[in-house]
C-alpha cells in the first residue's frame, strides 16, 4: 500500500506537529506492507512565504527535522517537491479538468479570504497542486485528520474528471487513511497550538528557550496548598500527553490534592518534554553539522519518486495527446 503525505515549511515544527501527525508518519514507516513517500511542499509554501533564502532553510529545516524524529529516510521515499518539475506539469493538466466552482468551495481558501488575507491565485489553486502531488505517485492512502478530509474528497473529484475526460483508469483514485485521534495539544495560552496563534513549543528550541516558554504556559492564581483545576488547564493537559500511562495518577494527583505550585509542575513539564526528545534533539544537532547527508537524503528520495512519478506521467501526457 502507498502512502502519500506532505508538510509546507512554514515554520518549525513543534510539539503539536508531532503528536499530531509525525509520529505516526515514524510508525506507518516500520510496517512492511506499507511504501511510505513523505515530501516537503515547498511549492506550496511560495503562497505565503516571498523570501527565498528564509524558504530555503525551511526546506532543509523541516527535512533534517523529519529524519531526527525518526523518519527514516531508507525505509521511507523522503523528497523535495520542486526537485520533481512533473509535479507542476500534472498539475496544469489538472486544472484544465477542474471546475472553478470546486475551487471557490475549499474551505481553506474561504477561511483565509474570511480573515482578510489578499488571494493570490497559488492559494486559490492550491488544491490542485495538492491533487497533482498525492496523483503523481498513485498513492493508494492519504493520512489526513477529519478536518482535512474536504482536500482529499477535492483530489479524488480531480483524478475522476480526469479520467472521465480522457476515458481511461490513468490516474488511481486515493482513499482516505484516517489517523488515530490523538490528544489535541494546547499552545501556551490554551489555544490549540498553531504557528499562526503564536504558542507553540518547538521540540528543537534550544534548551534555556525552550524553558522560558513553558514557564510562560498560562495559569490561574490557585495557591499551592490548594487543589489546581483540571478542566481547561493548558498545563494538566501537557502533562497528560507526556507522562506515561504508569506514572499518570501521581501527577494528576498532585492537581486533585494540591500542595504543589505551578512553577513545580512546568519544571516536571519540562522535563518531560526534553527526555521525550532526547535521542532526536541529538541527532537533530548531528544534522545540523553534517548538512550533507539531509541534502543527499532528499536527492536519493526524488531519484527513487521519479521511478514511479516517469510510469504516470507517460500516462497522462498519452491520455491528454501530448507528444507523439
Amino acid at each position: 500500500m502507498r502512502i502519500l503525505s506532505g508538510v509546507q515549511p512554514s515554520g518549525k515544527l513543534h510539539i503539536g506537529n508531532y503528536f499530531g501527525a509525525i509520529r505516526q508518519f515514524v510508525q506507518l514507516q516500520t510496517d512492511a506492507a506499507n511504501d511510505c513517500y513523505y515530501f516537503v511542499a515547498d511549492l506550496h509554501a511560495m503562497t505565503t512565504i516571498k523570501d527565498g533564502a528564509v524558504l530555503r532553510d525551511n526546506t532543509f529545516r523541516v527535512a533534517a527535522d523529519f529524519i531526527a524524529l525518526g523518519l527514516d529516510p531508507e525505509r521511507s521515499v523522503l523528497y523535495r517537491q520542486s526537485d520533481v518539475p512533473e509535479v507542476a506539469e500534472l498539475a496544469w493538466m489538472l486544472s484544465t479538468v477542474t471546475p472553478m466552482g470546486l475551487l471557490q468551495r475549499g474551505h481553506s481558501y474561504k477561511d483565509k479570504v474570511a480573515k482578510g488575507i489578499t488571494p493570490n491565485h497559488g492559494l486559490f489553486a492550491y488544491p490542485v497542486l495538492m491533487a497533482a502531488d498525492i496523483l503523481i505517485v498513485r498513492a493508494d492512502r492519504v493520512p489526513v485528520g477529519r478536518d482535512q478530509k474536504q482536500h482529499l474528497e477535492m483530489t479524488r473529484d480531480i483524478a475522476a474528471a480526469f479520467n472521465q475526460t480522457y476515458g481511461q483508469d490513468v490516474l488511481r483514485v486515493p482513499e482516505e487513511l484516517i489517523l488515530p485521534e490523538v490528544a489535541v495539544v494546547p499552545g501556551v495560552d490554551g489555544q490549540k497550538m498553531s504557528k499562526s496563534y503564536g504558542n507553540t513549543l518547538e521540540i528543537f528550541a534550544p534548551e534555556a528557550e525552550l524553558k522560558k516558554r513553558v514557564m510562560s504556559i498560562v495559569t490561574d492564581s490557585t495557591p499551592v496548598a490548594d487543589p489546581k483545576p483540571t478542566r481547561g488547564n493548558a498545563l494538566y493537559a501537557m502533562l497528560k500527553v507526556f507522562t506515561p500511562e504508569d506514572a499518570w495518577p501521581e501527577t494528576k494527583r498532585l492537581f486533585v490534592e494540591g500542595g504543589t505550585g505551578y512553577g513545580e509542575l512546568k519544571k516536571r513539564l519540562l522535563g518531560l518534554i526534553l527526555d521525550t526528545f532526547r535521542d532526536a534533539r541529538a541527532r537533530r544537532d548531528r544534522l545540523d553539522r553534517d548538512r550533507g547527508y539531509v541534502e543527499s537524503a532528499l536527492r536519493d528520495g526524488c531519484e527513487r519518486a521519479r521511478e514511479v512519478i516517469s510510469s504516470v506521467m507517460a500516462d497522462c501526457r498519452h491520455a491528454g495527446g501530448l507528444g507523439w
